[in-house]
């Protein structure tokens, strides 16, 4: 180990803090473990969603097709946006196929399939397969007929995860403004 880490982990442990001996983290740890906690904890939002609806003799429409502002996207689009920013970053910096899925989701028992289908999708690309893509091109849409090419790292920190929390969070914003008893634990996933 080198003499600084040597210094720093010493540091740290009589401080009470906890040092992780081992393997220092990849690039795989900080993407598909973070994507699939994060959709599993969207899927139960949905489903306390659909409990909610059903709980207060509403149609799944009044929630599924509800948005924060009139110039924003529904609960559907927001899940459905989601599932493809986390499923297709993977996909990118893995370089595996990036998975294709229409828009077709018009109910809850859809959507939760789609969260499946990607959580299976990311579960499914080797763990190996995210080495080096930190530091490999990742080439991706920007707009109709226009694309971007960033390094894995930037396209995951600037791109990916911030996209991906946004689509949690407005769906989840839309749950609880149309008074679906969720809270901060449940998007943490820790409920």
């Amino acid at each position: 180990m080198h003499t600084r880490t040597k210094a720093l982990h010493r540091c740290c442990r009589l401080r009470g803090d906890h040092v992780q001996e081992g393997p220092p983290m990849s690039f795989y740890d900080g993407t598909a473990p973070l994507f699939t906690h994060a959709l599993i904890a969207l899927s139960k939002v949905l489903a306390k969603g659909e409990a909610y609806v059903k709980d207060q003799g509403l149609a799944p429409e009044v929630l599924l097709n509800a948005r924060l502002y009139p110039n924003m996207y529904p609960l559907t689009r927001q899940v459905q946006l989601a599932c493809d920013f986390s499923g297709r970053a993977c996909a990118r910096l893995a370089g595996v196929e990036v998975p294709a899925m229409p828009d077709t989701e018009t109910t809850f028992a859809q959507l939760q399939e789609r969260i499946a289908k990607t959580i299976a999708h990311i579960k499914a690309i080797p763990p190996e397969r995210y080495d080096g893509s930190d530091i490999r091109d990742v080439t991706f849409p920007v707009g109709k007929d226009q694309t971007k090419t960033l390094s894995g790292q930037r396209f995951l920190n600037h791109v990916a995860v911030p996209n991906f929390f946004f689509h949690c969070t407005t769906a989840y914003n839309i749950l609880r403004h149309n008074g679906v008893p969720i809270g901060k634990l449940d998007f943490l996933g820790a409920n």
